[in-house]
């Protein structure tokens, strides 16, 4: 992987590219997270496509543009950095946060498009707890009280079971809070509060769509996910069965099989027992 700096429009934007492949994955991370969430995922794709990861601006090294950071300021941004190295198309694989930017980028720049995969993501907005929820995390920034959020949010991506076995992860997660600049923090948890509607989008799309969700999602309960998946019967479906909001670090081989299969359309072994839903 080839790390730099590129300008996308206005915007510096750190990333790392393999640079080899016809097909290209385009990994965006989700909040409180930076490309370095995806260093042990990376391996189990490059061999068979051209990979790219990026710090979406306000998290990583990738700099901050603003108090709020709308979804669809991040896909445009996203669009421009694709451009800037050279992409005409991807498949564009958003984690949680990373699938509101995603859903973004599917309305805005549907072109660009082989495949969108929501990755423990919803094209939900915000219901009114949440939202507030999200306000309370900002006060605790603003009063500079960040390691609160560093305690807490890592842990509670992972099923309850995988924690234990898991505590390097976590702890990695929890020192890529820290390095998140807080006006970095504070502009996406703006721009998530904005964030619209997309089911209907989804639905009307003919970009192939496939949703990866982890069947002990604390963030997507399974009443929730099971709506989710009756509401696109246009998407395919993987579930993984030993996962929670971490599926690509719980469950990696099973999550990169399910994602290679999605791009190329063959079947792949599966060693995690999965549902597919064509």
């Amino acid at each position: 992987m080839t790390e730099k700096f590129i300008m996308a429009g206005p915007t510096a934007l750190h990333v790392c590219d393999s640079e080899q492949g016809e097909r290209c994955v385009v990994l965006l991370h989700g909040y409180l997270e930076s490309l370095l969430v995806w260093e042990e995922f990376v391996p189990l794709l490059y061999k068979r496509v051209r990979v790219v990861t990026l710090d979406l601006p306000g998290h990583g090294i990738s700099e901050v543009k603003g108090e709020v950071h709308t979804m669809e300021f991040l896909a445009d941004t996203v669009a421009d950095g694709l451009r800037a190295l050279g992409i005409k198309r991807c498949t564009l694989v958003g984690h949680s946060m990373g699938g509101y930017v995603a859903l973004a980028f599917l309305e805005r720049h549907p072109e660009m498009l082989d495949g969108l995969v929501l990755l423990s993501s919803t094209p939900n907005a915000d219901t009114p707890e949440k939202a507030e929820n999200r306000r309370r995390e900002i006060a605790l920034v603003q009063a500079g009280k960040k390691d609160a959020l560093a305690r807490v949010a890592p842990a509670a991506g992972f099923a309850p079971e995988n924690r234990r076995r898991m505590q390097d992860e976590v702890e990695d997660l929890t020192e890529q809070v820290f390095i998140t600049e807080d006006e970095g923090i504070i502009a996406l948890l703006n721009g998530m509060i904005a964030r619209k509607d997309r089911n209907e989008l989804l639905r009307e799309s003919s970009v192939p769509q496939l949703f990866i969700l982890g069947c002990h999602d604390g963030y997507i309960p399974a009443e929730a996910a099971e709506a989710m998946i009756a509401a696109h019967p246009q998407a395919q479906v993987v579930r993984l069965e030993n996962s929670g909001h971490m599926g690509f670090l719980e469950e990696p081989e099973a999550t990169a099989q399910a994602l290679l299969q999605f791009i190329f359309g063959s079947p792949t072994e599966c060693a995690a027992a999965t549902e597919t839903r064509a």
